[in-house]
Parts: structure tokens; C-alpha cells; sequence
């Protein structure tokens, strides 16, 4: 049962790294699409009286503070998700290989969030509240250091989903109390019975 749990809770790790993402891209999307072609009268006119470059510039800056609000809570919120997973992996009995790889890379999985929360993240919000109204042509020195920090905390996300789908998979191979009794054990048995 306990596995059976720790493979829920990976399930809705990986989910909420996937749905945080998808979240993240889109809030940047919607804006282009939005002053592309307003659904709202209303918001047109707002535009068209504020400028189309300082509206656009006014969404971004709301869309970045929301990102960086989710980051921020789901990175807190993984810190507990993984560590009742490797609590449940660790007193869910005897451990076999499948079992200690899914242990190890919950522990690997931990270690990239430790880092995302306690370094990369502030570091990211920090530059980019400092780059959000600084025009960008040309682009500012300080861009590049946060596309750098940018391209690791992506590539630091993408280890962890693999090693989430790695974990799930090895706590679906291995052994469950609910199985059925082994069919050799039951031929012997019955074989056992007929011979006395």
C-alpha cells in the first residue's frame, strides 16, 4: 500500500513539473494573442489609449510576477511532496533493486529542487524584476547571465521529470503483497495433497 502511494505521489510530481511549465510558456503566449486579436472591446480601447509597446510591457511584467510566484510555491511544495515519497519508500519494507534505484533518484530529484529553491530560483527572479521594463534592443548585458540561468533551470527540470518517470517505473516493477501466490507453489501444493 505504501508504494502504491509513494506511486500517486510521483504521478502528481511529475504532473504539477509538467502543468507549471505549460502554465509558464502559455502566460507569455497569451499576451501576444490577446493584443494580436482582442476578445474585449474594452481591453482594445485600454490598449489603443495606453499604447500598444507599454500595454505589452504592463502584461509581461503581471505575467512574469505570477510565473514567479508559481515557481516559487510549487518549488516549496515539492520540497514536501518528495520527502513523503522517500518516507514511504523507506518503510515500505524490504527493499529489492527496484526499490533502492526509485529510493536514490527521489533523493537525486530532491537534491535538483534544494538547488532550484535555494540558488537558481532567487537568482532568476532577482535579474528578471531587474530586466522587466530595461529595453531590449539592444538586449542588456545582464540578459544573457539570465538566459544562462534560464537554460540550466530547464535543463535541471527536464532531468527531474525523467527521473520521476524512472521512479514511477521502478515502483511499478516491483514486488506488490497483492500478487497472487506463485503458480509453482501452487503445483507443488496440489501435488504435495495428491501424493499422501
Amino acid at each position: 500500500m505504501k508504494r502504491q502511494w509513494a506511486l500517486v505521489l510521483v504521478g502528481a510530481w511529475i504532473a504539477g513539473s509538467i502543468c507549471t511549465s505549460v502554465v509558464a510558456t502559455e502566460n507569455f503566449y497569451t499576451i501576444d494573442r490577446l493584443l494580436a486579436s482582442p476578445a474585449s472591446a474594452p481591453f482594445a480601447k485600454a490598449v489603443q489609449q495606453l499604447g500598444q509597446p507599454q500595454a505589452r510591457d504592463l502584461l509581461r511584467y503581471l505575467s512574469s510576477e505570477l510565473n514567479r510566484l508559481y515557481f516559487q510555491l510549487w518549488n516549496v511544495a515539492q520540497i514536501g511532496i518528495g520527502a513523503l515519497t522517500l518516507w514511504l519508500l523507506a518503510s515500505s519494507g524490504p527493499r529489492d533493486r527496484d526499490a533502492r534505484f526509485a529510493f536514490r533518484t527521489v533523493v537525486a530529484m530532491l537534491a535538483v529542487v534544494v538547488v532550484m529553491l535555494a540558488y537558481l530560483t532567487p537568482q532568476i527572479v532577482a535579474l528578471g524584476r531587474s530586466l522587466d521594463f530595461v529595453p531590449r534592443d539592444p538586449a542588456p548585458p545582464a540578459m544573457g547571465t539570465f538566459w544562462i540561468l534560464h537554460g540550466t533551470y530547464t535543463s535541471l527540470e527536464m532531468l527531474k521529470l525523467a527521473g520521476g518517470f524512472l521512479t514511477a517505473f521502478w515502483i511499478s516493477a516491483g514486488p506488490h503483497s497483492s500478487r497472487e501466490p506463485d503458480a509453482s507453489s501452487g503445483l507443488s501444493g496440489s501435488s504435495r495433497i495428491r501424493v499422501r
